[in-house]
């Protein structure tokens, strides 16, 4: 093995399934050699430790105390938070606000887009959560929800490479905007919305990708009126979910799990994220911390205190084989982006990798190689 190559050794999640071996890296994942294992390894069938694709979060606000949207220097410190907590790539997801504000906050996104700074989680662009919802239903986003155009995307584009959009498809002149989107290579999701099943599968119809946290701040279902999460359990290919059992309770993940193929877990964390109980920022909203929910004054749930090593404990928690819970929590955000060399522990592909001893505790994370401190996680 060359001098500069790291080697891992334990059982590896492969596409192929789980090997009981070696992974040498660098940058890139090398060589994976050892035995292919029949079937997965419990704590009772076999020793030593997991080893897995580190985890990609398409929804985050914030950790460590900071806002995505305060801009400036608090993007690294949300980077930093998050990959000690096992995320190895990201979206940077903004709030409802006024342009100016956007404008403050893109432009920081995407200068930590084009400079990688060490010891934080890659950021992969935008999730552009607002301002294009309904404002009947913002759920915790400011009031400052407006129609969208096609040139107000392209001028947001511009400070920073917006990769997920979150649009209400009922809102007069969206409809036609998600096909125009979809047409310019740009991902577009339903969130925020009083739209019913018929605007859901409207969108769909016309582009849309997937489903802004699923259940929450949509109209639900119901057998006589499916509503737009019906929608998505009828015909979705991908959704989101915060799997924190705050947001959704684990019967309706259950269902979700069945009905959705690709169903991928977010944590829609804010800057409460790692930090103890108190009152913190989103966006232009105050939150706050406690028994391990984030709220509003008013008690609206209000994005969460998930990381993302916390959701994978709990799908294998509720029942789920580690290797489902990585395909939920690494691999299919990947491939809804249409990213191929994350997500997967596969040569040739970015050494973003997760090393679990027996009892699911984060021992070890490599962002593209580079060995993450967790003291402080």
């Amino acid at each position: 093995m060359p001098d500069s190559l790291t080697r891992l050794r334990g059982n590896i999640l492969t596409p192929q399934g789980w090997i009981a071996g070696t992974l040498d890296f660098g940058a890139l994942i090398g060589q994976i050699d050892g035995d292919l294992l029949e079937q997965e390894p419990s704590a009772a069938s076999a020793s030593g430790d997991y080893i897995l694709p580190g985890f990609i979060d398409l929804h985050v606000h914030g950790g460590g105390g900071k806002d995505i949207m305060q801009g400036g220097s608090a993007v690294d410190t949300i980077a930093q938070l998050h990959a000690r907590h096992g995320t190895t790539s990201m979206l940077a997801t903004t709030m409802t606000a006024p342009l100016a504000e956007l404008e403050i906050a893109l432009t920081a996104i995407g200068l930590a887009c084009r400079q990688h700074r060490p010891g934080g989680a890659r950021l992969l662009g935008v999730h552009l959560e607002g301002p294009y919802l309904n404002p009947g239903k913002l759920g915790a986003q400011p009031d400052f929800a407006i129609e969208a155009t096609l040139e107000q995307v392209d001028w947001l584009a511009s400070f920073a490479p917006l990769k997920l959009i979150t649009i209400a498809p009922e809102v007069d002149g969206h409809l036609e905007l998600i096909r125009t989107l979809t047409t310019h290579g740009m991902l577009v999701q339903i969130g925020h919305t009083l739209g019913n099943y018929e605007d859901g599968v409207a969108a769909l119809n016309h582009g849309a990708a997937g489903f802004t946290h699923l259940f929450n701040a949509m109209s639900g279902f119901h057998h006589r009126e499916p509503g737009m999460a019906g929608a998505a359990m009828a015909h979705a290919e991908y959704a989101e979910l915060i799997p924190d059992l705050l947001h959704v309770h684990p019967g309706a993940i259950r269902a979700a799990l069945r009905a959705i193929p690709r169903l991928y877990c977010v944590t829609d964390a804010t800057a409460a994220a790692g930090m103890p109980d108190g009152d913190y920022a989103l966006g232009r909203q105050v939150v706050h911390k406690c028994a391990g929910g984030v709220r509003l004054a008013d008690g609206t749930l209000a994005g969460s205190t998930l990381t993302m090593d916390q959701a994978l404990r709990n799908l294998i928690a509720m029942g789920l084989d580690i290797a489902e819970a990585s395909l939920r929590t690494s691999t299919y955000a990947a491939d809804y982006l249409g990213i191929k060399e994350r997500g997967r522990l596969k040569t040739g592909c970015f050494a973003d990798i997760l090393v679990f001893d027996r009892q699911f505790k984060l021992k070890h994370v490599y962002v593209e190689g580079e060995p993450i401190d967790l003291a402080d996680a």
